[in-house]
């Protein structure tokens, strides 16, 4: 079968999500191997739906600076401050360090606390780096945020211009956007009423506006200006996330050899208790040998490499088993998305169950749905039924 087709098994696995546990206000989803293409949406979603793309924007960088490397314009293995002068403290610090996770680098203060965008680019340009310590986090939103003004140098343009040449426009993708335009606002999940709780203290973000990225970092530093950051702050369609899949594995972003360098494992390892770090890409994720963990679906091999966004987002790719899957979600509106209990309590506490899933009454007396540790439904609800739609067989880490 070719083309475009909607599925119910597939519309049966986005149905946990929106119906079964309402994690997800929405969802729309699609998922293809060979030149088959399956899709399907519920809950408050259209066709052209614009998503807030979030990390997922990380995939975007890491394309980016592959393509640029390739064409001889980007030399990793140079200092970031010989890129952009006022890195003052990354002088022995690497684009490569960067690009792969090598180092934990630091801001001197929150961006996120940050109240406008001088002081956030303040903080950002006085970022320092160090060897990582022995945890198993290891991914971070700061290294992609600086390649921006690495890959701006390299490229002679500005990042959005930089993604717009070499992935939008190979891709054909007209629907992706850091400023979304005013006509398209009206398309755009809304992501207001975010409920979280940490240790304790009950915090209600609201106040969101269309077309600002829902991450506070990129909210401060890009706002609506469409001045893409590198970590957050794309927005996008279904369709044209399914063309940007197709593009990467047709080979019309990047070539063969970097989409090989994507998905080596440059981080994941066993720790001196015995638990692996996250196993990273270049800015993405690879496969992880504890699918529990493992961001990458078990129908992808080796060589497959994707991401996920807070909002509730998920793509991933197999280049070398010609197969993607896209999940776009939105888990924040008037959800409860983040709980970290107090020392002592566990999830049962608050009322919900062992997975994240359930309700729980805010103080001032609204039940809110919860979207907590959401991610890890993905692989039995939704990659599942990727799975048996495509007819996709489970593959081993690390088979050969």
């Amino acid at each position: 079968m070719s083309g475009s087709s909607m599925d119910t098994t597939l519309l049966n696995g986005l149905r946990f999500f929106t119906r079964e546990t309402v994690i997800l206000e929405g969802v729309s989803a699609a998922c293809g191997a060979g030149n088959r293409t399956v899709s399907a949406m519920d809950g408050a979603v259209r066709e052209d739906s614009v998503f807030d793309l979030a990390s997922v924007t990380k995939l975007f960088t890491g394309l980016c600076a592959m393509k640029l490397k390739e064409e001889g314009l980007l030399d990793p293995g140079r200092p970031v401050f010989s890129y952009d002068s006022r890195f003052r403290f990354l002088k022995d610090t690497t684009v490569w360090d960067l690009m792969t996770f090598a180092v934990t680098v630091r801001t001197p203060v929150r961006l996120d606390g940050c109240t406008d965008r001088e002081s956030a680019m303040e903080a950002l340009f006085a970022s320092t780096a160090a060897p990582h310590e022995d945890v198993r986090r290891i991914y971070s939103d700061i290294p992609a945020m600086i390649l921006k003004y690495v890959l701006e140098a390299a490229a002679g343009m500005s990042f959005m211009d930089c993604a717009r040449k070499l992935v939008l426009e190979p891709a054909g993708m007209s629907e992706t956007w850091s400023a979304v335009p005013p006509e398209r606002r009206k398309d755009c999940q809304c992501y207001d009423r975010e409920h979280r709780i940490e240790n304790g203290q009950q915090i209600l973000r609201e106040g969101w506006k269309p077309g600002v990225p829902h991450d506070p970092k990129a909210a401060v530093l890009q706002g609506d200006t469409g001045d893409l950051c590198g970590h957050a702050g794309l927005f996008s369609t279904r369709g044209d996330m399914v063309r940007f899949c197709r593009a990467v594995l047709e080979r019309k972003i990047v070539g063969e050899e970097s989409l090989r360098e994507m998905a080596v494992n440059r981080t994941g390892r066993k720790r001196t208790n015995g638990a692996w770090t996250q196993f990273l890409g270049i800015q993405c994720y690879v496969r992880h040998p504890d699918q529990y963990y493992s961001e990458i679906p078990c129908y992808m091999g080796k060589q497959a490499f994707g991401i996920g966004g807070f909002t509730g987002n998920h793509v991933s790719v197999d280049p070398e088993h010609d197969v993607f899957a896209v999940f776009l979600g939105n888990r924040v509106l008037n959800r409860l998305t983040v709980l970290v209990p107090e020392e002592g309590k566990t999830l049962a506490d608050y009322g919900l169950n062992p997975d994240g899933t359930g309700f729980f009454r805010w103080n001032d007396g609204e039940v809110i749905p919860s979207s907590v540790k959401y991610v890890h439904q993905k692989d039995e609800h939704f990659h599942k039924s990727v799975a048996e739609t495509l007819q996709l067989s489970l593959i081993a880490f690390n088979e050969e």
